[in-house]
């Protein structure tokens, strides 16, 4: 190859995906592509309509093999000639429903939450819950200053200590209270059993977890819920 690395218009990029060889656009991410094919992958931070962000990590795949293999947040990792990427392998889920876990316990209030957990069959909280009305996701931030043209709010502070809030915390003039970063913000809305909820997990909506990862080290399918596992488990021996 010349020493011009950028590739022709409409070349495809090339790459594994689990387990079967698929083409994509190189300007996506690897979370477009799998969007793409129909793969379900949870995200909190990312909107099709703002730049990425990766802070929720939710989108977490594995990708290389072996013991090469690592994490990576599938939002702001491109597509790459060759890459071999896992959507649901066993580590992968594993690591998906600690940082859930890990997300309730901060905002135990959110309905979205709530409902993620419940999707990724979260069916306990080891964390003390910090009953915490902001998960950092920077959606409402990235709202108002893209789609809304306005900066009227942006994060202030550092590690544990930051927060969003308006410029030198005062009322914004920039603000036009359109309600766009609580339309988008996934905390707002209140899980079923209101803001006095006995438990810090609800798995009312619990769904049934792919049982044949135990014994492939990835998920066989990707419907949400598995159909074989909603009517029993499957032959795993």
């Amino acid at each position: 190859m010349s020493e011009n690395t950028e590739r022709p218009r409409g070349e495809m990029v090339t790459f594994s995906l689990n387990g079967s060889y698929v083409q994509a656009d190189p300007k996506w991410s690897l979370l477009e592509a799998m969007q793409f094919y129909g793969l379900n992958i949870p995200t909190l931070c990312h909107d099709e309509g703002l730049t990425p962000y990766g802070t929720c990590r939710l989108c977490v795949v594995e990708i290389g093999k072996g013991d090469r293999s690592k994490l990576v947040a599938s939002c702001m990792h491109p597509v790459r000639e060759g890459l071999e990427v896992r959507s649901h392998s066993s580590r992968v889920m594993k690591t998906r429903k600690m940082i859930m876990e890990l997300l309730v316990a901060r905002c135990p209030s959110s309905k979205k939450l709530q409902d993620m957990a419940s999707m990724m069959e979260l069916k306990e909280v080891r964390f003390e819950p910090a009953n915490d009305d902001c998960i950092l996701c920077g959606l409402c931030v990235r709202m108002c200053e893209e789609q809304m043209a306005a900066k009227a709010i942006g994060f202030a502070g550092r590690g544990t200590d930051r927060y969003i809030t308006t410029p030198f915390d005062m009322t914004s003039d920039e603000c036009r209270k359109c309600g766009a970063c609580m339309y988008i913000c996934p905390v707002c809305e209140l899980r079923c059993q209101g803001p006095q909820a006995e438990t810090t997990l609800c798995s009312g909506c619990i769904n049934t977890e792919p049982v044949c990862a135990e014994k492939y080290d990835d998920a066989t399918c990707f419907m949400v819920p598995c159909l074989s596992c909603v009517k029993g488990p499957m032959d795993v021996k």
